[in-house]
């Protein structure tokens, strides 16, 4: 994707998010905007979370360990969400990584942050089975508390031009 070319009008050009051909970013994001960025980060993290807890529950893996897999993949698998769909834009893949580092960092700790600490603090879900409704209930009601949590983080931060608003002057 050529950006040395001067975008007019309302174009969305990465140095000018706003597209007022000032290189100013848009305040004042949406709740829809912030809803479809956390949804986005979300779906990338519920992946990796639930197949890091279902592969280290399967290897009979402790608690950290499975933990620790589980956060690692949800960043993996988060970031390359918006990894694909920036490469798909046209965009080098170094440039991309970029993209999606400072477009999902945050969203996905706070999310992270969130779910493990629901799962840790509910009674017994650290040590139930995949076959267990408890485990399911803390992972996912984990990961619902952390929706309503992040998105609001996400509306703050794209109003300020970072986060997902990065990902945007690329579409």
């Amino acid at each position: 994707m050529d950006h040395s070319t001067h975008h007019s009008g309302t174009g969305h050009h990465p140095t000018d998010p706003a597209g007022d051909g000032h290189g100013h970013h848009a305040h004042g994001a949406t709740w829809a905007t912030a809803m479809r960025a956390t949804l986005h980060c979300l779906t990338g993290c519920a992946v990796g979370e639930i197949l890091g807890m279902v592969v280290g529950t399967a290897l009979m893996w402790g608690n950290v360990p499975t933990m620790v897999l589980a956060i690692a993949l949800a960043f993996v698998f988060g970031y390359s969400f918006t990894l694909f769909a920036v490469v798909r834009a046209g965009v080098s893949m170094k440039a991309a990584l970029k993209v999606a580092l400072a477009a999902d960092t945050v969203s996905i700790a706070v999310m992270e942050l969130i779910d493990n600490g629901i799962v840790a603090l509910v009674p017994g879900a650290l040590d139930a089975h995949l076959s267990d409704g408890l485990f399911w209930y803390a992972l996912l009601g984990g990961l619902a508390l952390a929706f309503v949590i992040t998105t609001p983080v996400n509306k703050w931060m794209i109003g300020r031009g970072k986060g997902h608003a990065v990902v945007h002057a690329y579409h």
